[in-house]
């Protein structure tokens, strides 16, 4: 039997770990990982396993579908690109472009292919666009414009050189970083102890990387932005940063005003952290030699998202941290946007849903709007939908209303591999190829990554005969869509232009023209040519300061007290401590697990092994004083609706917060997922409020939600969705 490797890497997550695909005749045997690899050094957690379960899935769609009653029947390309064309064209030409909302997931960003989502938007001329960034990144990206000038300008945390490591928010032991890309995380965290470093661990639970730090701090869920600002009023009032860091920038004054109402006697109830504790994590943070804090998820999905957000940056730029090794600092990547982002200039309400309660950023509306602007009648109502590498049903807050809205369409198109339980409402699903059948070279990690570098994505296996790329789908889907003119001449000129504009095109295109490129450093400059020599891709070198040559503001300077932060900091310290209400005693947080990425995994036997990983984490007194058990049945209800999940007990929580890990809930009728659709476990979604967000971005909280447990004898299984009938796929 022919046998081959193949190096590559896992596009699971945001780490894009290197492996070696061990391929025998057309199975794929092995998977290990790169130890050539410049920046995983041969590292990877279980999830780069599920490439070849997920290549081999049987319930993998290979071949379009069209709903047919209550089944999905396969069709062919052609059909099926051209009865979407007539019904997106139709739909658009009688309610207008933005009657067509669009969904984008974060799986688009995986791959390059993800541009063409991109450029599919630009061509539905439609405001209804929602994405995964309102649920897990907006507070970043906000508060990056409103103090860097740039959305662009999320800063990343330069672990492997600093001496103090303060994670908030944040689990990287199990997520190998998001938005600071450090694949195996675990062994750089142990590296900062090793070299006589400190790291410091701020969460509810006990985490896995809790396990590995020096210190955890148990803050109430919610109370980060209290301890920030208690931090920060202790540097500011001892004298503790550092000058020449204060010269470049804005706001100062207005900063330590803001600062001076919330000492550490202030922040301590609030935020469940004593007030001497407060002191000395600021003490220590300004003394240390080099330090940083790095947040990320967990506090994104907070009511108080950007600001807190806005207080990690602030804090570690009083403190010299910006810009500097060992702080947060900024990627130089081979395609290298951020010199050219004070020529696009971000807005921030340009338009709003129809209720006008959520406003647009970057040409974008929260998702925690989309439920609704499909529900209500009127002008401007979403009449179709195209979703493209997403299960927002899922993983989203939307109170069981999206199955029932999706249902309600005129007509809805999905790109993706599963009927899911988003996509099993859908008139036709385009299945893009396997992971492993394409070649690509991503360019957004490594605007994120640790360490500059570039790495080349081999492909395994031949893509089948018919079979098509994600970019393939979403540039004949832009054909379709395009009002063009006499259609059966120009349709085809516009299909063979696309044709030629490849992903690997273009990467090679924008390699070429950036900072390694041949076009500024000649022949020794990077190409794609150059690239595919290398199995373990190109190491650039760290990363260096450069914030003074690409910030965006007019200025020039940061801005360190953007008013609207300030004004939305002054309120929430005006404002009584949450304290719930209504018999709802408990916190509901979220958790992660190593096997799990979302809901992408559960149909990989080898990542669903073993006990229930859907549970409700309680700690032992909050359980001994309901009379609930480990391995019980417990109901868990908040006021928008309630599921049941198994409790387990551990002390590695803080009392009165309960996690429930989201991506589950797979026993929808229909669902395409059959290992999936058998497995325990309930959308902790449900019980999130769509209309909780952060205020000032739009992302949806939904961390730190008001919640009561009891036992389950009797509960049904989820008591916010919504009654549907659905299909049954049977391709």
């Amino acid at each position: 039997m022919d046998t081959r490797t193949v190096a590559r890497q896992c596009t699971l997550c945001e780490a894009h770990c290197g492996i070696l695909v061990t391929v025998e005749g057309d199975r794929v045997a092995r998977i290990e990982g790169n130890p050539d690899d410049v920046l995983s050094r041969g590292y990877i957690c279980p999830k780069a396993t599920a490439m070849g379960g997920l290549h081999h899935d049987p319930d993998r769609l290979r071949t379009p579908v069209r709903r047919v009653g209550d089944r999905f029947e396969p069709i062919g390309w052609d059909e099926a690109f051209a009865e979407i064309g007539r019904r997106l064209r139709s739909i658009r030409r009688e309610y207008g472009a933005s009657a067509v909302g669009m969904y984008l997931g974060n799986p688009a960003a995986h791959s390059t292919s993800g541009l063409y989502g991109i450029l599919l938007r630009i061509a539905l001329l439609t405001r209804n666009f929602y994405s995964a960034s309102s649920i897990d990144q907006f507070p970043q990206e906000f508060a990056a414009w409103q103090m860097f000038g740039s959305n662009v300008l999320m800063p990343v945390a330069d672990i492997d050189r600093t001496d103090r490591l303060v994670i908030l928010g944040a689990n990287p032991a199990v997520s190998n970083g998001s938005v600071t890309t450090m694949p195996n995380a675990r062994q750089r965290i142990k590296n900062v102890r090793q070299r006589g470093g400190k790291v410091v661990v701020i969460d509810p639970r006990r985490t896995e990387t809790a396990r590995l730090a020096d210190e955890h701090v148990a803050v109430v869920p919610g109370g980060d932005v209290y301890l920030l600002l208690g931090m920060l009023h202790v540097m500011i009032e001892e004298d503790l940063c550092d000058a020449g860091a204060r010269a470049r920038c804005t706001g100062w004054d207005e900063l330590r005003t803001l600062a001076a109402q919330c000492d550490p006697e202030t922040a301590a109830p609030r935020a469940g952290v004593d007030a001497d504790t407060i002191r000395r994590l600021a003490r220590e943070h300004a003394a240390a030699p080099s330090a940083l804090i790095y947040a990320r998820i967990g506090v994104c999905q907070q009511v108080t998202g950007t600001l807190t957000h806005w207080l990690v940056n602030t804090i570690n730029a009083v403190t010299g941290n910006l810009d500097r090794p060992g702080g947060q600092m900024f990627a130089t990547p081979p395609a290298d946007a951020a010199p050219y982002a004070k020529y696009l200039r971000v807005k921030h309400g340009a338009w709003t849903d129809r209720s006008g309660r959520y406003k647009s950023f970057r040409t974008e509306l929260p998702v925690a709007a989309l439920a609704e602007e499909i529900l209500t009648e009127g002008e401007g109502k979403i009449r179709a939908m195209v979703t493209y590498a997403g299960n927002p049903v899922l993983s989203t807050p939307q109170r069981g209303m999206l199955g029932e809205a999706l249902d309600s369409l005129d007509f809805y198109v999905a790109v993706d591999m599963y009927v899911t339980e988003t996509t099993r409402h859908a008139d036709i699903i385009l299945p893009p190829v396997s992971p492993l059948e394409r070649a690509d070279v991503n360019l957004l990690f490594p605007v994120f990554s640790v360490r500059n570098n570039l790495r080349y994505d081999a492909a395994v296996f031949e893509p089948p005969a018919g079979g098509k790329e994600d970019w393939e789908i979403m540039a004949r889907m832009i054909t379709e869509v395009l009002p063009l003119p006499v259609r059966r001449f120009t349709a085809p000129v516009v299909d063979a232009m696309f044709a030629r504009l490849s992903p690997i095109r273009l990467a090679g295109a924008a390699v070429a023209a950036g900072p390694y490129g041949v076009l500024r450093r000649g022949r020794k400059g990077l190409t794609i040519a150059k690239l595919r020599a290398m199995p373990g891709g190109a190491d650039l070198g760290p990363l260096r300061p450069r914030l003074a040559s690409i910030i965006a503001t007019r200025d020039r300077r940061v801005h360190l007290a953007p008013p609207e932060f300030l004004a939305a900091a002054r309120a929430l310290l005006e404002r009584d401590r949450d304290a719930g209400a209504d018999g709802y005693d408990l916190r509901l947080i979220g958790r992660r697990h190593l096997r799990s990425n979302n809901s992408w995994l559960h149909n990989v036997p080898a990542m669903v092994k073993g006990r229930d990983r859907c549970t409700a984490l309680m700690h032992p007194v909050d359980a001994a004083e309901r009379g609930l058990g480990d391995g019980e049945q417990v109901s868990v209800t908040s006021r928008t609706g309630s599921i049941v999940v198994t409790l387990e007990v551990s002390d590695e929580i803080r009392r009165g917060t309960v996690a429930v890990p989201h991506g589950w809930g797979h026993r929808e009728p229909g669902v395409g997922w059959r290992l999936a659709a058998s497995l325990p476990g309930s959308n902790v979604n449900l019980l999130h409020d769509p209309a909780l967000v952060d205020p000032i971005s739009g992302t949806a909280a939904v961390n730190n939600t008001w919640v009561s447990i009891a036992g389950a004898a009797g509960a049904q299984d989820d008591t916010a969705v919504v009654a549907e009938n659905v299909p049954t796929p049977t391709a």
